[in-house]
């Protein structure tokens, strides 16, 4: 296996683009080599410029539920791009994408569509203070939020510190409205609560927490947070950017059968194009402006392509639900492959799943929280990652991500990703 033109235009991006890559996590500096770059891609399988290629396990980070050029995905896509790609105007194609939203996300009974996760959710949390009148915003550590500046923050060494940025460029006037709690810790949260109650604007998790692995809430933590937003006036956000209709029709909502006031979307709505979109009860939505004095715009926002892209995807989801049980199914026996080969090697190796998400921590595990995760043996998982990679499989280059299947993988690959899992454990 050869990476020579991957190496090539890496080395040439170094002199356009900042470390060579427009996403961080794409530098694969967490598994010791240099970015891989991709050239094409087709069902399950993505193709390297170097004509290697791999079973997909990265699915552009969760949207390609269908997998890669779906068909049912791209249908009529040709032809509204011949008819105009933006307008600086509305187009019916955006209300019927909310329409679809509102029906099967029954929390969310409107929505602003806008161009990314990170804009949905530094939109929501601008809107949870703009409805309550309060300041701060609860988040946990190890949940991912995309880059707004008050988000970028990690857990000082008091649960109830206020917390210093993670980023450069970021000042602490940013970030002192900003609260950082333990994932899955009631008694933190309680703390918290305790001191901050009565100023917090909003709370915002990923009720699957999908970037430092994959890990899902506490379904009483989730419960008492719900409880605690209600008693304090404040409102609960769901990040639902990767766990929205990938978790089922009504994403980790439905799962934990918990409803939050606001709700945050990312590309999965647009099927893998660029779009996000937040949403929540009506008398929330109706401050955004022009209905109400909380500002928020976007030029590009409801992209004619990508809303077709989505509402293609989310009304064949609607229409075929087994999808979902499908690909649950084999994520199941992927988990379980996993597991029982790093155990026949005696490797110590935890193995979470949330429906069709799933990670492998070099970690002997449980693994409930940010701190467990960063008791994962990184180096293994570089060693384990580059073997697999032989093996034509391509896993998230870094420990802290999610694997992510679609109804495109089959069993034989299934298979052939648990023997191959056998192999290099026997060899690390």
């Amino acid at each position: 296996m050869k990476f020579t033109n991957s190496k090539s235009i890496y080395e040439k991006s170094k002199n356009y683009i900042p470390g060579g890559v427009n996403s961080p996590v794409r530098a694969f500096g967490s598994v010791g080599m240099n970015p891989i770059f991709a050239k094409e891609a087709f069902g399950s399988k993505i193709v390297d410029l170097d004509n290697n290629e791999f079973i997909d396990y990265i699915s552009s980070w969760g949207p390609l539920i269908l997998g890669h050029g779906s068909k049912i995905v791209h249908e009529g896509v040709e032809e509204v791009f011949q008819k105009g790609i933006t307008y600086g105007l509305s187009t019916e194609k955006e209300l019927k994408l909310a329409e679809l939203i509102t029906e099967l996300y029954p929390s969310a009974e409107m929505v602003r569509m806008v161009n990314s996760g990170t804009e949905a959710t530094m939109s929501a949390i601008r809107l949870a203070r703009g409805y309550t009148g309060k300041e701060k915003i609860l988040k946990f550590e190890g949940c991912y939020h995309g880059h707004y500046d008050g988000l970028l923050v990690k857990s000082g060494s008091g649960a109830l510190t206020f917390n210093m940025p993670t980023s450069k460029g970021l000042t602490e006037g940013i970030t002192k409205d900003t609260l950082v709690g333990r994932f899955n810790d009631i008694a933190d949260l309680e703390r918290i609560f305790d001191n901050f109650g009565n100023k917090i604007a909003g709370v915002i998790i990923e009720p699957v927490a999908g970037n430092m692995g994959v890990i899902g809430a506490d379904e009483k933590f989730l419960k008492t947070l719900r409880k605690l937003t209600i008693d304090h006036g404040a409102l609960l956000i769901f990040d639902e950017v990767i766990t929205g209709f990938r978790l089922g029709l009504e994403g980790a909502a439905g799962y934990y059968g918990i409803k939050p006031d606001l709700v945050c979307f990312g590309k999965i709505i647009g099927g893998g194009l660029p779009v996000g979109a937040y949403g929540g009860k009506r008398e929330i939505m109706k401050e955004i402006s022009p209905m109400g004095g909380v500002y928020q715009a976007g030029t590009l926002s409801g992209n004619p392509l990508a809303v077709h892209m989505g509402y293609n995807l989310l009304n064949h989801l609607k229409n075929n639900t087994q999808i979902f049980k499908q690909i649950e199914n084999m994520a199941k026996d992927l988990e379980k492959g996993l597991a029982e080969s790093a155990q026949k090697s005696g490797k110590k190796v935890t193995v979470n799943r949330v429906g069709g998400m799933l990670a492998v921590f070099m970690n002997d595990g449980p693994v409930n929280s940010f701190e467990d995760v960063m008791n994962s043996d990184t180096k293994l998982f570089e060693k384990y990652f580059k073997g697999m990679l032989k093996r034509n499989i391509l896993l998230p280059p870094s420990q802290f991500e999610g694997l992510f299947l679609s109804a495109a993988h089959s069993t034989e690959e299934i298979k052939y990703t648990i023997e191959s899992s056998y192999k290099v454990f026997e060899l690390i």
